[in-house]
C-alpha cells in the first residue's frame, strides 16, 4: 500500500499495490503495521456503507463533534465519487479549505480522514457504494455538518447536483454559522 501526503499533513490518500492474475486481483486495504507507523488510527469500532443512486447527487459535508470525534477511513467500492474534505479546525492556518479525489471501484484508492475534518462527496456515476471504517462510534446528538454549496468554501463539485438532498443536508448550516 502506497501512503500519498495531501495538501492536510494529516489526510492520507493510499494508493493500492495490485497483485494480478488470470483470476483477478489482491488488494491489501488496512495494515495495522504499515498505520501505526504513520501515527494512524487502527481502531475501527464501526463499519457503514452507503448506497447512492444516481450520478451528481451529493452526501455530505458531516463530521462528528469533538467530544466524541470521528477518524474515518473511506472506500469506493462501487462507481466513482468526486470525494471532498474540508479543514473545520477554527485553530488551523488550513481553516476553511478544502481538497477533493477521485475515489472509484476501479482505482481502489482510500482516504483517512482524522477528526477536525468535514467529509461528503458527489456520485461521478449511478449506483455508488462508499464504505467507511469508522474510529468512534456514531452519535446521532453530535452529528455535524456544513452546507455542500457554502459560499464561502467554494467547492468546485464536477457535475450540477441531482436532486434530491437528505433533509439533513439540505439544513446544514454555513460555515460561519458554525
Amino acid at each position: 500500500m502506497q501512503f500519498i501526503q495531501t495538501a492536510f499533513p494529516e489526510v492520507w490518500l493510499m494508493e493500492p499495490d495490485w497483485n494480478r492474475d488470470v483470476r483477478g486481483f489482491f488488494i491489501r486495504t488496512f495494515c495495522e503495521r504499515e498505520f501505526s507507523e504513520r501515527n494512524l488510527n487502527t481502531h475501527w469500532p464501526q463499519a457503514n456503507l452507503t448506497h447512492t443512486r444516481a450520478k451528481g447527487m451529493i452526501r455530505g459535508l458531516h463530521w462528528q463533534d469533538i467530544a466524541q470525534p470521528e477518524t474515518k477511513l473511506i472506500r469506493c467500492t462501487r462507481g466513482s465519487v468526486w470525494d471532498v474534505i474540508v479543514d473545520i479546525r477554527k485553530e488551523s492556518s488550513t481553516f476553511g479549505t478544502w481538497t477533493a479525489f477521485e475515489l472509484s471501484a476501479e482505482n481502489a484508492r482510500q482516504l483517512y480522514v482524522p477528526s477536525g475534518f468535514a467529509h461528503g462527496f458527489q456520485c461521478l456515476t449511478d449506483s455508488v457504494e462508499v464504505s467507511y471504517l469508522m474510529g468512534d462510534f456514531y452519535e446521532p446528538t453530535l452529528a455535524r455538518g456544513v452546507r455542500w454549496n457554502d459560499p464561502e468554501l467554494r467547492i468546485s463539485w464536477p457535475l450540477p447536483l441531482t436532486p434530491p438532498l437528505s433533509d439533513r443536508d439540505a439544513e446544514l448550516p454555513l460555515l460561519s454559522e458554525i
